[in-house]
């Protein structure tokens, strides 16, 4: 199935989705060194975002996230995508920076991608390719 949104940062990556309801702070929310969530009361917390592609509503917390990315890239512990409901340019500027495919406003609700299901990520064509079935919703 082929999701359509809006291209933020170019590049092609596959990876299970990791999909979060709640938005994510990459300052003091993700460790840069393992790519592990550890904000303490998250739905993902101890969850590791490398090679998945991560799905949040948006981002959230200080500019520096967008650096945390980047790190996160270099130290190879990024996601190998990003979706979400609405970039803000915290996330688009860490995507971007640090190589990330990204892209938004998909014509499907977040809500109804499944965790682990594959998917491959066009942030150039603004596409995403679903190996599955959607949930209910």
């Amino acid at each position: 199935m082929l999701i359509r949104g809006r291209g933020i940062s170019t590049g092609k990556a596959s990876g299970p989705l990791l999909v979060s309801p709640q938005p994510i702070s990459f300052l003091g929310g993700v460790d840069p060194e393992s790519g592990i969530i550890v904000e303490k009361g998250h739905p993902l917390n101890g969850k590791c975002i490398a090679g998945k592609v991560l799905v949040f509503p948006y981002g959230k917390g200080s500019t520096v996230g967008s650096y945390v990315l980047y790190a996160l890239s270099q130290n190879k512990h990024a996601p190998s995508a990003i979706v979400n409901a609405e970039a803000e340019a915290i996330i688009a500027t860490g995507a971007i920076i640090g190589k990330i495919p990204m892209i938004d406003r998909i014509d499907v609700s977040l809500t109804r991608l499944k965790n682990g299901t594959r998917v491959t990520v066009d942030g150039g064509l603004g596409e995403m390719e679903y190996e599955g079935e959607l949930a209910q919703g």
